[in-house]
């Protein structure tokens, strides 16, 4: 356990000094600022990747890589249908052994309609679903789960700050109801950018004391050029969990890698702004 926190606090000196050092002949901050932006009309598939530190009787790390395609859909020319699907890969501890299994668990589907027109307030409402694809109860309950999606932000010069927000509900012997919120604020530099990106959840099924997982905490965040074209757009982050269920761990650690297809408008938006 000792060792494996080690490799993560390494990990996230090396990614630190990496952001500061690297350098790119050209600002790259308006493309930031898209990434950013969970409604932009912009194809990606960001890989996320949460590590909980010391979960569960024998504090063993839980481990969740979110693959999360984004696929944007103009519906004329005033509205866009933002397609999100996040399926989680899914590394649980065991309660009763010093061991852990690993397994897929439920798909995420949210779709936002978004106004295509720029405006200081953007914002994105629509339904979410859960897709029954746990491999096993470990990860996941298996049953089909709807609710309602918003995201709402505002990009006030170097700054992006907003929040996506859905709950959602199960219909099965498990009965779930969860609220989730990524609230994030990024301040953005010409060549890095600072970022607090919290996933706060509620389960509104257990008890009050033990319904909250709230942490707290902050990342650094670059987006580079492969091979002076395709953008990457690469964040890490740590954060302490301040109120929290017990059995679940203090510490959690994320890393992000976005790889970013901007359309053809987005492109030309872009260039205009440079």
């Amino acid at each position: 356990m000792k060792r494996e926190k080690l490799l993560s606090v390494t990990l996230t000196i090396f990614t630190v000094l990496f952001f500061v050092t690297f350098s790119l002949a050209q600002s790259e901050e308006e493309l930031a600022k898209t990434a950013q932006n969970p409604v932009a009309n912009m194809y990606s598939m960001p890989f996320q990747n949460n590590t909980v530190w010391g979960v569960g009787p024998y504090e063993r790390p839980q481990n969740v890589l979110n693959i999360q395609p984004v696929i944007p859909i103009p519906l004329g020319s005033k509205i866009n249908m933002i397609n999100r699907i996040i399926l989680p890969v899914v590394t649980q501890p065991s309660s009763t052994e010093d061991k852990s299994s690993t397994g897929v668990g439920d798909i995420l589907y949210t779709m936002w309609f978004s106004p295509s027109k720029d405006s200081k307030i953007i914002w994105g409402l629509g339904p979410a679903f859960q897709i029954p694809t746990a491999s096993s109860v470990e990860y996941g309950s298996g049953e089909f789960g709807a609710g309602p999606s918003l995201v709402i932000l505002t990009m006030p010069k170097q700054w992006v700050i907003g929040a996506v927000i859905n709950n959602i509900k199960t219909f099965g012997d498990a009965d779930e109801n969860v609220f989730f919120t990524n609230l994030f604020v990024n301040y953005n530099f010409p060549k890095w950018y600072l970022t607090s990106a919290p996933i706060i959840t509620a389960d509104w099924k257990t008890e009050p004391d033990q319904r909250w997982l709230v942490p707290m905490g902050a990342g650094l965040g670059k987006v580079v050029k492969l091979g002076g074209k395709l953008p990457l757009n690469m964040s890490t982050h740590a954060y302490y969990n301040v109120i929290k269920p017990d059995g679940a761990g203090e510490w959690q650690t994320r890393f992000q890698l976005q790889f970013m297809f901007p359309t053809k408008s987005m492109k030309e938006k872009m260039k205009a702004a440079n």
